[in-house]
Order: C-alpha cells, then sequence, then structure tokens
C-alpha cells in the first residue's frame, strides 16, 4: 500500500476575509497524524498532494521544504488581506492625527500645511530645517510640536563662538583619578532644537553630521549610540543676512525636509493679534504621543501601498533634476548638480507618510507632488546664471513636476 502524506490549508473566500486553520495530515496504513497551526494564511486555494513507495525519509525532507515555504507567507499573518482592510486599519490608527492638530493650533495660528510637514518628518524618521525671516516663531512652532511627543527636549542656540563640544560632549581629565570622565552633550535627546544654526561656523554645524546620519556620536575612542527616536529640528535665517554661514552640502543634504517660513495671511495675523497679545501665561499644549506610538505608526507606513508606476514617477523627478534634457527640459544651465538618491529614499517616505497622515492606504501621484519641493528644494544646486536670474529651486521644481507625465 503505498503510502500518502498531504499539505492541506483550507482556505475561505479572501474577499469575506474567511480563514481557517492550515492542516498538516500524514497517514501510512492506520497511523494517522493531525496538526493545526494556528496562524492565518492569506492565499489563494492550494493543494499539495505528495505520493511516494520509496524511501519516507527522502519525501519527509521535500515536506520539510514545502513546509517552510508555506510558513514563510504564514509570517504574514498580521498584514491587512486586501487595500479596503488597509484603509480601515490605517484609518483607525491616525484617529490621533486630528487631535494632534487641533492641540498645536492652541499655541500656533495658521502655518497649517508647516505643521503637515513637520509630522511628515518625524513619523518619516527624517530631519527638518526651516527658513524664515526673524520672528515668524519658527521656534515656538517647533518647540510647540516637541511638547506634542512624550519625548526628551533640548535646545541649542546657535552662536559664532560654538564649540563643538558644546553639541556631542567632551571628555574631562580628573586629576585626582588620572582618568577621563565623558560629559555628553545636548544631542543626547530625542528632540534637538538647533536654533539659527546657520549662525555657527562651518565645524560647529559638521559635528552634527555624524549623529544625524548614523544616529551615534563618537568622543575619544568610544561610539555612544544615541537615544531612539532621534529628531533635529534646525531653524536658520535666510543667507542674505548678515552674521550667517552656509551650512555644508554634505550636512544639508541630511536633512529629509527644508520648509520655508512666511508671512501669516491678514486673517491669521489678526487673529494673532487677538490671541498673543496678552501678558498672560501662554496655554501649554498637551502631550499626545509616546514614543511607542512613533514606532508603531512607522510600522503601519511601511505598509502603505505604493503602486509601481508610482515609484517610476519619483525616480523619473530626480533624474530630471541630474539629466532634464532627456525630460525636453531647458535648465541645464541653471543647475550645478542634482538631487541625490538620497532624495530618492526621502520623497518615497515622505508620500508614505503624506499618505499616512491623509488616512489612506495607498499612495496618489498628488502625495508625491505634495512633498516634492519641501524634499528638493536643498538638495539641487543652482548655478551662477541662476542666481544672477534670481530663480529659484523651486522655481526649477515646479517646472519638473509640470513637465514630468503624471502616471
Amino acid at each position: 500500500m503505498p503510502k500518502r502524506l498531504s499539505l492541506f490549508p483550507y482556505i475561505g473566500n479572501p474577499k469575506m476575509h474567511s480563514i481557517t486553520p492550515l492542516i498538516i495530515k500524514y497517514s501510512e496504513r492506520d497511523k494517522i497524524f493531525t496538526k493545526p497551526i494556528d496562524r492565518k494564511l492569506f492565499v489563494f486555494n492550494l493543494e499539495i498532494v505528495i505520493s511516494f513507495r520509496e524511501n519516507i525519509d527522502k519525501t519527509l525532507k521535500i515536506f520539510y521544504r514545502i513546509t517552510c515555504f508555506v510558513m514563510e507567507m504564514l509570517d504574514s499573518n498580521t498584514q491587512p488581506s486586501s487595500l479596503t482592510e488597509l484603509n480601515e486599519e490605517i484609518q483607525t490608527k491616525t484617529a490621533w492625527v486630528e487631535l494632534l492638530k487641533a492641540e498645536i493650533s492652541k499655541v500656533i495660528i495658521g502655518n497649517k500645511n508647516i505643521v503637515d510637514h513637520l509630522l511628515v518628518g518625524l513619523l518619516g524618521n527624517g530631519h527638518i530645517l526651516l527658513e524664515g525671516l526673524p520672528g515668524l516663531a519658527k521656534t515656538l512652532l517647533i518647540k510647540t510640536v516637541a511638547q506634542i511627543f512624550k519625548l526628551d527636549f533640548k535646545r541649542i542656540q546657535f552662536t559664532p563662538d560654538l564649540l563643538p563640544s558644546d553639541i556631542i560632549g567632551t571628555l574631562i581629565y580628573n586629576p585626582v583619578s588620572g582618568d577621563f570622565t565623558t560629559k555628553k552633550g545636548p544631542i543626547f535627546t530625542n528632540i534637538l532644537l538647533a536654533d539659527e544654526i546657520n549662525r555657527a561656523p562651518s565645524k560647529v554645524q559638521s559635528a552634527l553630521l555624524e549623529g544625524m546620519q548614523e544616529r551615534q556620536v563618537t568622543l575619544g575612542e568610544t561610539t555612544y549610540k544615541l537615544d531612539n527616536p532621534f529628531f533635529v529640528l534646525a531653524t536658520q535665517n535666510p543667507v542674505e543676512q548678515e552674521g550667517t554661514y552656509s551650512l555644508p552640502e554634505a550636512q544639508v543634504d541630511r536633512f529629509m525636509l527644508k520648509l520655508t517660513v512666511n508671512y501669516p495671511s491678514w486673517n491669521e495675523e489678526r487673529k494673532i493679534l487677538e490671541a498673543k497679545s496678552t501678558l498672560q501665561t501662554p496655554q501649554e499644549p498637551q502631550a499626545i504621543l509616546s514614543a511607542q506610538e512613533i514606532f508603531e505608526s512607522r510600522q503601519w507606513i511601511d505598509k502603505i501601498y505604493m503602486d509601481d508606476k508610482i515609484k517610476d514617477y519619483i525616480v523619473h523627478l530626480i533624474y530630471a533634476t541630474r539629466t532634464p534634457e532627456q525630460y525636453h527640459l531647458d535648465i541645464k544651465n541653471l543647475l550645478r548638480f542634482g538631487a541625490s538618491p538620497r532624495a530618492t529614499i526621502a520623497l518615497t517616505i515622505a508620500a508614505k507618510t503624506w499618505a499616512f497622515l491623509k488616512h489612506r492606504g495607498y499612495v496618489i501621484p498628488q502625495d508625491v507632488k505634495a512633498m516634492a519641493l519641501s524634499v528638493l528644494r536643498h538638495r539641487i544646486g543652482l548655478s551662477y546664471e541662476a542666481e544672477a536670474e534670481e530663480i529659484t529651486s523651486d522655481q526649477i521644481i515646479e517646472k519638473i513636476l509640470e513637465t514630468v507625465p503624471v502616471p
């Protein structure tokens, strides 16, 4: 009598999300062994039957390999089985977004788009650079967002006499013991506000490079991991102002987003007058999100669906900054260099995070367009001709967005 070894996953209708346990059955003459596996299997009907008359050990090895393959598919048991279900999950997981914005609006009037982009950077594990004239509440905005998250927050006021050790820390010699002790700097925190970062020389600005990219700091011969999560939220004044230093290109590229803060509208300024022209202590926002909730949100952001056509669209946008002539763009003489591969990664993550904040489980081309300016404006180099004609990076990016075909 031939021996029979069968692997039967009985799958219900995937549209009805009806899932039944996987049954492994082995029968040899009168011996029957049945083992249910308490996991979900999101595949269509599958039936594998192995019949054999010879060496059972050899066949069991084949069966083991098949089982391992099925178990790999079972590892996705926590993922939604359809885009509709993913959308429902995302809507549930983003219920806090509107509450968070309401808390920020208690302190910040206007700048709603800036607030949305700040959340993209924080949830997308990226650093953010804000540029604007003095008095536009850049520091207050970052401080308010930091208070919303239940995270440690520190601030550094950058000045021309600041030293790298004032940021990352230093080694202090103890004459009694003859040893060096480590004095960690303010960079060892969750949210670091680098206020007016371009008022310090390049040597001081570059002290942040290792921490921003590798999330670690080296003091002497010892490397220390930074807290997780770790964000650098920096403000800077326009470089045209006196007493400012241009940021090194290597550091600018490490900022996921660069946001431009403009003057408020007339109505917003009127509301600012009513709310802020008082000597009373301003209302403090309540902390809403913890570090663990940030990590959970990032896991859902990774699950957001992005079609291959949108991925191609992102790469086309990046390549248009490098070889614009291939896209029939007459801007080659206006660019010194195009966006780096880091821009491709940042734009992809930013688009997914933007979709997450809009309570969607998938990315649409408008998500990419919404984040393109903030991701690319500081990653393309303008030529002297562009500067002479007062052409900005935003104008070039907008021209690219108008030219590159949208999927």
